[in-house]
């Protein structure tokens, strides 16, 4: 069951252990939304559109419908796993730009609510844990 804190609607910094999870494009062009305030603020690399760099992690969410955002999040959770010493901020990926509503996104991290270091968005889990 999830019971810590919720992804922050505006992060503007960020301690050195924790990462922001940001929705990208497998291109890694980080133009606008969370991925430009990656590229700007928190260590992501133009030209990478998956995975950790700096203090971001890039979930791409723009190549297609919620099936193929599943095994990018999938790998997600399991580095999550292996770096417990960090702690992952989930942004609502997926939710602006790439044009997602949460209700089809926040399913997808249903296995995310076990795994103490992820912190999610309010909305996800609401719909994670009541369906709706």
């Amino acid at each position: 069951m999830y019971n810590r804190e919720y992804t922050p609607e505006h992060i503007t910094a960020l301690a050195e252990n924790e990462i922001f999870v940001f929705g990208s494009n497998l291109e890694g062009i980080h133009g606008g939304g969370a991925a430009r305030l990656a590229l700007k603020s928190f260590g992501a690399v133009m030209g990478k559109g998956v995975g950790l760099h700096g203090n971001s992690y890039a979930i791409p969410t723009m190549q297609g419908g919620v099936d193929t955002i599943q095994p990018y999040i999938n790998e997600f959770l399991e580095f999550a796993k292996e770096h417990s010493d960090l702690r992952f901020y989930v942004t609502k990926i997926g939710c602006g730009i790439a044009g997602f509503k949460v209700r089809d996104i926040a399913p997808l991290f249903a296995d995310a609510v076990d795994i103490e270091n992820i912190i999610l968005p309010r909305e996800f889990v609401e719909i994670i844990t009541t369906g709706h």
